[in-house]
């Protein structure tokens, strides 16, 4: 008996889709904000809701059921669903080592919105941890230049 070993298939991809799977993913991570802007301001408008007519916080079966019956929450969700769908399809012609770590592009959005949107506050912390983020995702994409 002999045993035989495979490689994966490398799959060779030119530098124009492999551009184009970094951009991709980049706007991916502007869909990862708008969906986390949805799903606050649906969970907001859940706490309102219950609050007016439980005078209580929101109950896990009114979160799960918001999911489905409140527009903001579940456009945010379907949000989700476009990443996914554009994510794989970047992933076709982009390396994993770089497309992945880009999605933390998403959490300096989401910060930048709550700031903005939700008059959250925004302090030294925050804007060291954006430039941290911002910091690692240029490491990682200079660590793939061929």
């Amino acid at each position: 008996m002999s045993s035989v070993t495979t490689l994966p298939e490398v799959h060779v991809v030119d530098a124009d889709k492999r551009r184009r799977a970094v951009l991709i993913v980049i706007g991916c991570t502007l869909i990862i904000g708008a969906a986390q802007y949805l799903i606050k301001l649906g969970a907001n408008q859940l706490a309102a809701q219950q609050h007016s007519v439980h005078g209580g916080s929101v109950s896990l079966e009114a979160a799960v059921m918001g999911i489905f019956t409140n527009p903001a929450i579940f456009s945010g969700y379907c949000l989700y669903a476009v990443f996914t769908v554009l994510f794989v399809f970047a992933l076709r012609h982009g390396e994993l080592s770089i497309l992945y770590p880009l999605i933390s592009l998403g959490y300096v959005w989401v910060v930048i919105i709550g700031a903005v949107a939700f008059h959250e506050a925004m302090n030294p912390l925050k804007l060291a941890g954006i430039a941290i983020i911002m910091a690692g995702v240029t490491v990682l994409g200079r660590g793939s230049a061929k």
